[in-house]
């Protein structure tokens, strides 16, 4: 992984943590002031965002504490930890606006919904802003810049929401659009946060990195010359970027193993597998005793 990725991961995350944090203040205070519940679930939305960007930023920094001989590979995981916090914050925020709104969809109170349209607008405009930066980061590669851009579309499509409700209000009067709007983020919410839960539970339970296919690997494996068979064959995340790999060659007589070893090691970086580990058998004992 270059340090010119990692460098401007860091800058986009710590430019948009900066504008969203400060904004999401101004929506809070826009919310109670208009006695928005759309406004207020968009700040709430705003929250976890922050919070993810934050966290993945705090990640990254983490990340580059070296390794220790008790944490041995450094940090790393710390970022898959806090994609899970994350994912459970944005649950516990979710349930408490759903619950919000039902209280609201039975008796709708009063909306300032001039105020209410200019703040969700600015708002649009900052997740516009934000979602640019994080875009250029690389959030193809890395778990936490993706979240925290998923996060960053949600947002969008919350202040679209708080928009279309402050206009309808404006328009119609109809102040049942206020705790409809607010239910519609709050189901964007309940998304990613079940989507960034499910990402960080399999990296914590070790299962194999999405963009990788094991039966392909260990195909590309047994074509190697002098190749009897693969066993023990593991490919896991150390984090999101950081795909891993351990398995057990045995050998055919007669070839060289530090050969055997390279080739495998040149073919697995085909599979952007750069962190490997891998075991050498002689095909001495037969597959009774080697397994």
């Amino acid at each position: 992984m270059g340090h010119s990725h990692h460098s401007k991961n860091k800058k986009a995350l710590k430019l948009s943590f900066m504008l969203i944090a400060s904004y999401m203040i101004v929506e809070a205070v826009g919310g109670l002031l208009t006695n928005s519940l759309a406004l207020l679930s968009d700040a709430g939305h705003m929250l976890s965002d922050a919070g993810a960007v934050g966290l993945s930023f705090l990640a990254l920094k983490f990340g580059e504490k070296k390794a220790t001989l008790s944490k041995t590979f450094g940090y790393r995981r710390f970022e898959i930890l806090a994609a899970f916090i994350n994912g459970l914050t944005l649950i516990i925020i979710s349930l408490y606006i759903f619950w919000e709104a039902y209280r609201r969809i039975l008796a709708p109170p009063d909306v300032i919904s001039s105020g209410m349209l200019i703040i969700a607008f600015i708002g649009l405009v900052v997740n516009i802003v934000a979602a640019y930066l994080l875009m250029r980061g690389d959030k193809d590669e890395n778990l936490n810049v993706r979240s925290a851009f998923l996060h960053v579309l949600g947002d969008l499509l919350g202040s679209v929401g708080a928009i279309v409700a402050a206009l309808l209000i404006l328009f119609f009067g109809w102040n049942l659009a206020d705790p409809i709007a607010s239910v519609f983020v709050a189901l964007l919410i309940t998304i990613a946060g079940f989507r960034v839960i499910k990402d960080a539970v399999h990296i914590l339970m070790e299962g194999a990195p999405p963009q990788i296919d094991v039966a392909e690997v260990k195909e590309s494996l047994l074509e190697l010359n002098g190749v009897h068979h693969v066993h023990d064959l593991h490919v896991w995340s150390i984090t999101s970027d950081f795909p891993a790999l351990s398995c057990h060659l045995v050998m055919k007589p007669a070839f060289s193993q530090q050969q055997l070893l390279a080739e495998a090691k040149k073919k697995l970086l085909d599979f952007h597998i750069h962190h490997t580990t891998i075991q050498i058998e002689t095909d001495k004992c037969q597959e009774d005793a080697c397994n």
